[in-house]
């Protein structure tokens, strides 16, 4: 790496962003132990963060020092090593802490980690590698094959586990590096279409609808598409809408009610709507300025679930009303509009695609746990990146952002 200043420093409303977020978020772990009867759970976990947050500096000022070729050197075998120890933790892997039945940590020594979060990292830089190496961008179907087959494999084992939330971060981290990778939006659009296609399997009217506009959309692109290709779409989404009723009696039975109380919480206030119900009460009654640091009611009385985790963005609402919230959010546009112009001047394609994919990583957290929060997503497991309480996921953030500032910082 050349330049004088440390690449810290070079990105410094980039790196300042990332801590500001982590500082406040400390805060917020700490406001979420505070309750009317003291615990243990919840005890002491604002000070663990803090120290796996102190880790995390030293190694961004390390990491962030690194040539931006040993990336691209290491990028595959790391890639590589990470599916590994995703599938050992199918087989050996702990759900403490997570949601039943999720075995998605592995404990070593003592020491609680968890392996998806370094997986989202490690698929980010070997899927830029992939992108930056072809001479031309993905003009056809067939030329996303091998780069979704790459994202496949370490998203299939993390729903293996299951998780669905974090697996919706590497379908994020895809679209954001095709995208990136100047794939056109119509080959973006019908590479996405039987995941919609699933979606609205719900109602045979809606799909067959939504079939017959996919078919004309085919049509009028079918000059720049192979036939096997726009066949492929079609099946792709007919056997999307077939899958869709076996996959929903495949649901354990805590994640059908997540998704119909999204619907209507009152199916079941007390067990799967209460989470949503108790979110929305309070960031509802903390009003434009809120109740104030560590007073809010609905927090104290440990009335909201995972207050410290999936939901820390109830106790920001709560407590610091819509300022807070609303500051919060434009810290995470600051640090998006960062990235991307992060991604803009960096030297080598590379660079630019795996900025841009960890971006997509992050925007799709904060867009499915605050929209969770009020009730515009269905509930999934997914934390608050830099805020939410989690010693693998904000190590493996601050990873991310450490290569992010030495690839960005790397002149041509």
């Amino acid at each position: 790496m050349t330049g004088t200043r440390p690449a810290w420093l070079r990105q410094l409303p980039f790196t300042a962003t990332v801590l500001v977020l982590s500082l406040f978020g400390v805060a917020m772990i700490y406001s979420a132990g505070v309750l009317e009867v003291p615990s243990p759970v919840t005890e002491g976990l604002w000070l663990r963060q803090a120290v796996i947050l102190a880790a995390a500096v030293v190694g961004l000022l390390i990491l962030s020092r690194v040539p931006l070729r040993w990336f691209e050197w290491f990028a595959m075998p790391v890639y590589i090593v990470g599916v590994a120890v995703l599938a050992i933790t199918l087989v050996a892997g702990t759900g403490a802490g997570t949601a039943e039945g999720v075995n998605s940590f592995l404990s070593i020594a003592g020491f609680r980690f968890q392996p998806a979060e370094a997986a989202k990292v490690t698929t980010a830089l070997a899927l830029a590698l992939l992108l930056a190496r072809r001479e031309e961008p993905p003009r056809y179907l067939r030329d996303l094959l091998t780069p979704a087959l790459l994202v496949a494999v370490p998203l299939g084992l993390v729903l293996l586990q299951p998780d669905l939330g974090t697996a919706l971060a590497f379908v994020g981290m895809f679209f954001a590096i095709i995208y990136w990778a100047r794939t056109p939006w119509p080959l973006i659009l019908f590479a996405a279409s039987p995941g919609l296609g699933l979606l609205l399997a719900f109602s045979a009217r809606v799909w067959s609808v939504y079939i017959i506009v996919l078919v004309v959309a085919l049509y009028l692109y079918r000059f720049r598409l192979y036939l096997v290709e726009s066949v492929s779409v079609i099946l792709g989404n007919v056997a999307a809408g077939a899958v869709a009723q076996p996959l929903w009696n495949s649901l354990a039975q805590y994640q059908r009610n997540r998704l119909l109380v999204f619907l209507d919480p009152s199916l079941d206030p007390r067990n799967a709507g209460w989470q949503l119900i108790q979110s929305k009460v309070a960031i509802g009654s903390g009003g434009l300025m809120g109740k104030g640091f560590t007073a809010g009611t609905q927090k104290r009385l440990a009335f909201l679930p995972e207050q410290h985790t999936d939901f820390i963005f109830s106790v920001v609402g709560e407590e610091l009303g819509f300022v807070g919230t609303s500051l919060t959010l434009l810290l995470f546009c600051h640090l998006f509009l960062r990235m991307i112009r992060m991604a803009e001047t960096a030297s080598t394609p590379f660079a630019g695609l795996f900025i841009f994919g960890i971006m997509g990583v992050w925007l799709t957290h904060v867009f499915v746990n605050v929209g969770m929060t009020i009730g515009v997503v269905p509930i999934t497991g997914i934390p608050l990146p830099f805020i939410s309480y989690g010693g693998s996921f904000l190590l493996m953030s601050w990873t991310a952002a450490a290569i992010a500032v030495a690839l960005a910082s790397e002149d041509p």
